[in-house]
């Protein structure tokens, strides 16, 4: 399992998989792209697709998770919380595969 998703985060995920009336099938998306201010940006969305050749599929704590084979390779061992504070709100990646992040968290350097 490349991704670990706390019990927060599964909350909000499943509470905005509620709110928002998904298709039953709907899959949690995790990945990296190029770009951000230190090389690479999180990635985190909702989809109906799933390639058993190009994408991993697992579930943690109720929510059914997909990270495509080649962003697994920078997110293995990465966590994914829910933040919930005043100053901020939102999800967090705590990645330890990331040699330099931004301030704002969401992108990093491998």
């Amino acid at each position: 399992m490349a991704v670990n998703i706390t019990e927060k985060a599964a909350s909000e995920v499943k509470r905005i998989m509620e709110e928002q009336k998904l298709e039953d099938g709907t899959v949690l998306r995790v990945g990296v792209s190029g770009g951000g201010c230190s090389g690479f940006s999180y990635a985190l969305g909702f989809d109906q697709k799933f390639d058993e050749q190009a994408d991993s599929k697992f579930e943690v704590n109720g929510v059914t998770v997909v990270v495509d084979k080649k962003s697994a390779l920078y997110l293995d061992g990465t966590t994914v919380d829910f933040y919930d504070g005043l100053e901020k709100r939102g999800f967090t990646f705590d990645n330890p595969n990331a040699v330099k992040s931004c301030g704002c968290g969401s992108s990093f350097s491998a």
